[in-house]
């Protein structure tokens, strides 16, 4: 079949690998609409590049399909792979040749005319930012510039689908802002898949979030619909003129409020507190007349939405509790069961690693040794 049907530029269905008795991807399916930028998440072994490796190529899936721009992978994987551009979490840089000559050489492997080739390579470093560094060898780049260069050999050959794999791992906090805004803008031009322990990078860039867990997908939906779906609570920031002590008691004492904490104290009178209140109680005219009553005058409210954190650790947690309260119940019920329910660790912003460790993923953290060669390019 040629031509992705309607605007779908990925269709995978029922995707498995598996890996011996462990499945790494189990029966995944979803889309990835043209111009659209899907952010990938899960934790360390949850199956994320076993897929993407599987999307453009590098493995084949033990059941299911895959569709690029309407080409099964396993049919047609040559005009497939002429339609993706692939990032991965280690950029495959040859760094004894200079930007430049490495950029023909990826032209060369994706077989670009000669003809257009010369203003395709000049196109694609001005965009990502590397022309000025063009003749320099790639070993003597920093972090940042290598991360370009790794982008930009993904850009060469005007690929439809771009599939980035941690593409501001090691970044510092100016280069990672420059990183996302280029994507942003390529997703006007491209469909791209953005793996990423970054949550906030997700939020910031994409249009959809597929979230997976031990190999199967555990929630799909844009950040927004997630945060409605998932936010159990309300919460805001209340910034009042009083007593500190006497304010959070008029606080806590709200009905429908769940927990109230001091964020900060603007001076000895000013404090700042965050309210948790149930979701479908409306707690901001009790507040409002209770403080009242005692001429506590509130200064500022600004409503808290729940953070992509907060839902990714509540997504790949959800099924544990469920099966922690089980197992606790059945103890109760007989002193013969052991307990096989080990305790969870405490969520943090960083992805908690999953127990069944993907076998063909080689996961690495964000902290990497430093480039420090004297002729680094900052």
């Amino acid at each position: 079949m040629k031509g992705a049907r309607g605007n779908n530029m990925i269709e995978i269905v029922n995707l498995t690998k598996n890996y011996g008795q462990i499945k790494a991807v189990d029966n995944l399916n979803f889309t990835v609409e043209k111009g659209e930028i899907l952010g990938f998440l899960g934790p360390n072994g949850a199956g994320k590049t076993t897929t993407m490796n599987i999307i453009t190529g590098y493995i084949s899936s033990s059941e299911g399909t895959v569709k690029v721009c309407g080409y099964d992978i396993l049919e047609n994987p040559g005009e497939v792979k002429k339609r993706i551009g692939y990032l991965p979490e280690q950029p495959p840089l040859y760094m004894d040749m200079t930007v430049k000559d490495y950029l023909n050489f990826a032209c060369d492997l994706k077989r670009v005319d000669k003809k257009n080739r010369k203003s395709q390579i000049y196109d694609i470093m001005e965009l990502v930012k590397i022309t000025h560094v063009k003749d320099r060898l790639i070993k003597n780049l920093s972090k940042g510039y290598k991360q370009r260069v790794g982008l930009a050999q993904a850009l060469v050959g005007a690929p439809e689908v771009l599939i980035l794999d941690e593409p501001t791992v090691g970044l510092d906090p100016q280069q990672i802002i420059e990183i996302r805004k280029l994507i942003k803008a390529l997703g006007k031009e491209h469909t791209i898949i953005l793996s990423t322990h970054i949550l906030p990078e997700v939020s910031a860039v994409c249009d959809r979030v597929v979230i997976i867990n031990k190999g199967k997908i555990a929630a799909i939906d844009t950040p927004e619909n997630l945060n409605r779906k998932y936010g159990n609570t309300s919460k805001f920031n209340i910034r009042v003129s009083g007593p500190k002590n006497a304010i959070k008691d008029i606080l806590s004492g709200i009905y429908g409020v769940k927990k109230v904490e001091v964020r900060s104290e603007m001076d000895s009178n000013v404090t700042d507190f965050l309210v948790e209140a149930e979701k479908d109680i409306d707690v901001r005219k009790p507040i409002f007349f209770e403080l009242a009553k005692k001429e506590y005058p509130i200064l500022e409210v600004k409503s808290v939405e729940m953070s992509l954190e907060d839902i990714f650790i509540h997504v790949v947690n959800d099924g544990k509790e469920e099966v922690k309260e089980e197992n606790k119940e059945d103890q109760e019920n007989s002193d013969t069961v052991e307990n096989s329910n080990p305790s969870e660790d405490s969520a943090s912003q960083e992805l908690p690693a999953s127990e069944d460790a993907e076998l063909s993923e080689k996961e690495t953290g964000s902290e990497k040794e430093a480039d420090t060669d004297d002729k680094e390019v900052e």
